[in-house]
């Protein structure tokens, strides 16, 4: 039986685009690479998630969770001087600015229970081998089970949400490396790490290190578990392959801030390693294709807006798509027309991400502009896809020296090109160290291992991976994810 929509990825944007559609009688099939639940990177949500979630009929789920409760987000500069909290519900007094810091196996794992709920044909640890043209037409996929030969599965329209690894992106030659945006990451889990009180014990925090362009993340998650992660170049961060537990001690010790708060905590992983590369595709669609996730676009996790980028895009896919067979008009125009808001979103954010590296200073600008607090504090609650936040824009710049470049556009950057290779390494920090490299590309990002910690090394095509909302790499086109073994949290 033919049906109207294949899916390929079942991370946060193929759950997303799958149960709106399926909400509106279409018949969709999804798979999924993978088994879940599985490991993944991008832990914290943002308030602006809450109105896609409310579709999909997940809040009552999330409010029944174990998830730690997010009200705000605070900053703290080299010095070690905080920002005055940026609570969400202080500028827009409503359940929607409460969100969630979550972990992500059982956060996607529940997303896409939630899709099979719905009606979606869920099929799990079946890989994606390719998409089917007819002429310049998307028509189906090929799909090859866990065992069992390959079979074609038509389709009217198909959604790439295959992450990072960007099936219909590669195939075509659509992606287009961001010029300024090239991180690496090192990160791990403590156990007791220090946690403030009230309202502010689920906060992300984002804590900037003495060298320019570097920060770590601070978020609290359930079980008494803290995810603190430090980001900065990638050449520079990783440059010591062999070494990324020294390193990621070294700037521990160097960010007083950090130091302090996981003084009395015990690590309860090794070190993972990421280069971090952000990049978008120059169309979100075709004739009977769309782009949804990481494998439409990847931003720098600095604000925490991977997940909400998944699942806005999942939505706006979805709407367009349903239009669309209604009108039988699957053509590249119609199934993409949310791109002109969608991307004017993911270029506000860019902004806020390269002004914080060219070294904006929130406390500074409400100092300077204290009626403008409001207007940051939607961005930082991922109210992006509107031109009421624009008002920020000039009074920033007003605070530039005078000798500060303009910020390369994001399609400045090499389109189609291949970004530098993480090799394998081994860190003494951890019992075997950090064993193997892996591959990953699921819709927004992220990691997996298997039962016992131990993380292989998977390279079996661009088709394989589908998760959103996190940030990891591919081994060939720019982000290498490396992990250890260790507890999983």
């Amino acid at each position: 039986m033919s049906h109207d929509v294949v899916v390929i990825g079942g991370g946060p944007a193929g759950a997303t685009v799958s149960t709106l559609l399926a909400q509106q009688d279409c018949r969709v099939q999804l798979f999924e690479r993978d088994h879940f639940p599985r490991f993944h990177i991008g832990e914290s949500l943002i308030p602006e998630t809450y109105w896609v979630l409310k579709r999909l009929n997940m809040l009552p789920k999330m409010q029944r969770s174990r998830f730690v409760v997010k009200h705000s987000v605070q900053f703290v500069s080299a010095n070690g001087r905080p920002s005055a909290p940026f609570y969400f519900a202080d500028n827009r007094p409503h359940e929607c600015s409460q969100t969630w810091q979550v972990v992500r196996s059982e956060f996607d794992k529940m997303m896409l229970d939630n899709a099979r709920e719905h009606g979606v044909d869920v099929h799990e640890g079946v890989r994606v081998v390719k998409v089917l043209f007819d002429g310049d037409r998307a028509v189906g996929v090929t799909i090859r089970p866990g065992s069992g030969p390959e079979r074609d599965v038509p389709a009217r329209v198909v959604v790439d949400a295959s992450g990072q690894n960007g099936l219909l992106q590669n195939k075509l030659g659509l992606r287009v490396w961001d010029p300024v945006l090239n991180k690496g990451a090192i990160w791990t889990y403590w156990e007791g790490a220090r946690r403030d009180a009230g309202r502010d014990e689920g906060a992300t925090m984002v804590l900037q290190t003495p060298d320019p362009g570097g920060w770590f993340w601070y978020i609290p998650l359930h079980d008494n578990i803290v995810s603190v992660g430090v980001v900065g170049p990638s050449d520079e961060l990783l440059k010591r392959r062999s070494a990324f537990a020294d390193t990621y001690d070294e700037e521990v010790e160097r960010c007083s801030a950090v130091r302090e708060r996981v003084s009395g905590a015990t690590r309860a992983t090794g070190c993972f390693a990421t280069k971090d590369c952000s990049y978008r595709s120059h169309t979100v669609s075709g004739n009977g294709w769309v782009l949804v996730g990481d494998a439409l676009a990847f931003l720098d996790p600095l604000y925490s807006s991977g997940v909400l980028l998944a699942l806005k895009s999942g939505e706006m896919a979805a709407d367009a798509i349903v239009a669309g067979l209604a009108d039988s008009d699957t053509s590249a125009a119609r199934l993409g027309a949310w791109e002109p808001t969608f991307m004017a979103g993911v270029d506000r954010m860019r902004r806020l991400v390269c002004e914080y590296y060219e070294g904006f200073s929130f406390g500074q600008f409400v100092r300077a502009y204290p009626h403008l607090r409001g207007a940051v504090t939607d961005l930082l609650i991922g109210d992006l896809f509107t031109d009421k936040v624009d008002t920020v824009w000039e009074p920033m710049a007003s605070l530039y020296p005078a000798d500060r470049m303009p910020i390369p556009a994001w399609d400045a950057g090499a389109r189609a090109g291949r970004a530098p290779r993480i090799d394998r390494g081994n860190d003494r920090g951890i019992d075997r160290g950090i064993d193997r490299g892996i591959d990953r590309g699921i819709d927004g990002g992220g990691a997996n291992a298997v039962a016992d910690g131990t993380a292989d090394s998977v390279a079996d095509g661009a088709a394989d991976r589908a998760d959103d909302g996190g940030f990891e790499s591919r081994s060939d086109e720019g982000n290498r994810l490396i992990m250890p073994e260790g507890r999983r949290p």
